[in-house]
């Protein structure tokens, strides 16, 4: 159990290359679609029975990520940020919480604002080379391929709070 885990209170995210493959894809009549990891939904949903929050802080605008977002439950839903520091504080000011209580996830040079901030910043393994020196995790996942489940299982697991919310998952014993 390490304490700089259990402090997170908050998880951010960006989404096109994190929460998906960052593939845009539109069909004839311009109607934008994603692909979301199940799993990833699955990680975000054991991370707040945890009592973390998750948010989505993301460059573009999109349908899509605001029926994501609602279907996971997530209250903190900034698009078309362009400059992410600035929602980034908002959420800060407004849940009353600092830079050390958040873990951000992102792929690019546009996300170094925040991941060079908060108290634990991680990547995809296909980000952008630039931004990974200054991250503390690179997952061995790809974005949009359970590579936001591999952060929540971290941080849940270095919190000391996976137990809590697995639990149930496991009849009698747990192996190994």
């Amino acid at each position: 159990m390490n304490q700089r885990f259990q402090n997170i209170r908050l998880l951010l995210l960006d989404v096109d290359g994190v929460m998906t493959d960052g593939r845009i894809i539109y069909d004839n009549s311009g109607v934008e679609t994603k692909a979301f990891d199940v799993k990833d939904g699955h990680g975000i949903k054991l991370l707040q029975r945890a009592g973390v929050q998750v948010g989505i802080i993301t460059g573009r605008e999109s349908m899509v990520v605001a029926h994501r977002a609602k279907e996971l439950g997530l209250e903190i839903l900034y698009q078309g940020a362009k400059i992410k520091l600035v929602p980034y504080e908002e959420i800060l000011e407004k849940l009353g919480l600092v830079d050390e209580q958040v873990a951000y996830m992102g792929d690019d040079v546009v996300d170094l604002p925040i991941l060079s901030r908060v108290g634990f910043a991680a990547t995809v393994a296909d980000a952008v080379d630039d931004i990974k020196p200054y991250v503390d995790y690179v997952t061995t996942r790809e974005g949009g391929r359970g590579a936001v489940r591999e952060v929540c299982d971290y941080l849940l697991k270095r919190s000391g709070k996976w137990p809590m919310v697995t639990d149930r998952y496991f009849p009698g014993e747990k192996p190994g």
